[in-house]
């Protein structure tokens, strides 16, 4: 007899993707497991910038007020020059916000605290990690998963319909379905450390010797902690000494002061920089996440938001399909977010080159803002549009009033697990009501109005279209109000009844 279902998915890993993916899931009240082969949280610094793109994300689950207050902006870069002067300049470029991108400017957070928050959130849904618990073994069929688990209570057999490997890069569950992992390493090897210093003030990201990639070292201050992150590359053999007292030498030696002292590390890694991206994302009814997914050189910030994106997207695929969508929802999952991340790969890389040269500036290309997925099978455009934003493009935010008079932001109107249907100057006998779906009008004489135009530019509206807008917050269609029809079996198609 099969085995009954344990829950409808089985996340392994507990960092930022697989708690992405947990939050979304809860939200939308899908049952799961969560486990980590860890006895407990990750408490290292190592993904510490949060992009403009995934800030959006955050809002909408709940978290971005709260990630804010625990971390905050990048210092200016300090550059040290041999005679001992400095030269100080921007992280990134300065970027103001607008009403369609509320969010201008990476946040600085160490990614222990990112986690902290998440798992708050995810508490506050009814759920939990269960930490010290490791997937050892998986079979699949037809029908769902069975994956065996080990912990300090023994070894547990499970049942669940889908199988989610946010493992990291050296991902068992990519290991056992035989997926390749194609790339290479970049020939380059660094340390990274949280440390308790005195010597350095917290006013700004401390560099010394940019452009002589052996004796480089950067010591940044971590926001929301009295911690500084060091950066350095080491040889790339021999044993590096990750002690307070090793990494206070490496740092006389490659500044020249002993003013600078280490009084204690909080976590230390050394590692090779690798670019690798997966054969595949999907094999039946697992799918990969994250690290597991890919791995990116640090530069640029762009690993761990482009695995919160990953689970961001999958999640809302998975529990349309268990409800009932279409079988082309999960495939859709592979095709918009492979590319994604080789791109994604490149920029690192080029960036990883460019600090090696001591000349890297982080432009708009790393605030994922432009990320969009305009081939997809799930982007529909009746008719074609000649100029503006097209159907798989991020849905912008704008700034509307209620015809009560109160003034919101169209993020508020999209955020939550559902699909948004917005109609400019439609009547709403006009627009479909549906389970799932929201539905609302902007218009002067509507429940929304565009006083400041700012929906009509940013979406390059004329009167009678109706935009539809997926539950992650990207353009799903753009179709006049005399094609609700084609509308109509394309929300059938994805599940929204």
């Amino acid at each position: 007899m099969t085995k009954q279902f344990t829950a409808d998915v089985l996340i392994c890993g507990a960092g930022a993707a697989g708690l992405t993916l947990a939050i979304d899931l809860a939200r939308r009240g899908v049952s799961f497991r969560l486990i980590e082969k860890m006895d407990g949280p990750f408490d290292g610094s190592r993904g510490k910038g949060i992009q403009p793109r995934t800030q959006e994300i955050f809002e909408d689950l709940g978290i971005i007020d709260r990630v804010v207050a625990a971390g905050g902006l990048y210092p200016p870069q300090r550059e040290y020059r041999d005679d001992g002067g400095f030269i100080e300049s921007g992280v990134a470029e300065q970027i103001d916000p607008t009403p369609a991108e509320p969010y201008h400017m990476a946040l600085m957070i160490p990614q222990f605290l990112t986690e902290g928050v998440m798992r708050e959130r995810l508490l506050e849904l009814g759920q939990r990690v269960e930490f010290g618990r490791e997937l050892v073994g998986l079979e699949q069929d037809q029908d769902g998963v069975t994956a065996r688990l080990s912990g300090e209570a023994g070894e547990e057999t499970i049942r669940v319909r889908y199988l989610v490997g946010a493992d990291g890069g050296r991902s068992f569950v990519r290991h056992a379905l035989d997926i390749g992992f194609q790339g290479k390493t970049l020939g380059v090897r660094a340390v990274v450390a949280d440390v308790v210093l005195t010597g350095l003030d917290r006013s700004a990201w401390h560099r010394f010797n940019d452009g002589a990639t052996e004796r480089q070292i950067s010591l940044c201050p971590l926001a929301g902690t009295e911690l500084f992150q060091l950066q350095a590359p080491v040889p790339l053999e021999g044993e590096v000494d990750l002690s307070a007292e090793g990494l206070s030498a490496m740092i006389a030696e490659r500044t020249g002061r002993s003013d600078i002292r280490i009084h204690s590390v909080h976590w230390a890694s050394a590692y090779q920089m690798n670019a690798r991206l997966a054969d595949r994302y999907r094999d039946g009814r697992a799918f990969l996440i994250g690290d597991a997914a890919h791995i990116h050189p640090p530069t640029g910030g762009q690993g761990l938001n482009t695995s919160v994106q990953d689970a961001y997207n999958l999640g809302w695929k998975l529990a349309a399909f268990i409800g009932g969508a279409s079988a082309s929802l999960l495939d859709s999952y592979e095709q918009e977010r492979r590319p994604v991340a080789a791109s994604m790969l490149g920029l690192a890389t080029k960036l990883l080159d460019a600090a090696k040269r001591g000349d890297m500036r982080r432009g708009r290309e790393v605030h994922q803002l432009d990320i969009g997925y305009p081939g997809s099978a799930l982007a529909l455009e009746n008719p074609g549009r000649l100029d503006g934003l097209v159907a798989g493009d991020r849905a912008p935010d704008a700034h509307l009033r209620g015809a009560a008079g109160q003034p919101t932001r169209l993020f508020e109107l999209l955020r939550g697990p559902h699909w948004t249907l917005l109609g400019y100057r439609v009547k709403r006998g006009a627009m479909p009501a549906r389970t799932g779906l929201h539905v609302h009008c902007i218009g002067p004489d509507d429940e929304l109005i565009d006083e400041s135009e700012h929906f009509r530019s940013a979406y390059t509206v004329s009167p009678g279209d109706l935009v539809l807008v997926r539950p992650d917050g990207y353009i799903s269609a753009f179709v006049g109000s005399q094609k609700t029809d084609q509308l109509a079996r394309f929300l059938d198609e994805q599940g929204v009844v």
